[in-house]
């Protein structure tokens, strides 16, 4: 079970760090934000994942699907824009 916040912020950091290749190799990027209380990740997809038709399901498949299944208490994560 996560403790904190800050414990929570950080594991979900690190899992952003390891999907970050696989979006770069495409020309993307993704940059973590906050998280809601209720346990929302908000990222910010740049580059070419800002404009791509597909980020959407990139994000639900690929990033939300990675940190949801290492993190239970993840109730999702949202791209947002800066």
């Amino acid at each position: 079970m996560i403790e904190n916040k800050e414990e929570l912020v950080s594991k979900v950091k690190n899992l952003i760090e390891q999907v970050r290749p696989y979006l770069q190799q495409d020309g993307g990027d993704i940059n973590f934000v906050d998280i809601t209380d209720d346990h929302i990740v908000n990222v910010e997809l740049t580059g070419a994942c800002g404009s791509c038709p597909y980020s959407t399901m990139t994000l639900k498949n690929g990033v939300e699907n990675t940190i949801r299944k290492a993190i239970p208490e993840i109730m999702g994560v949202e791209a947002i824009n800066l």
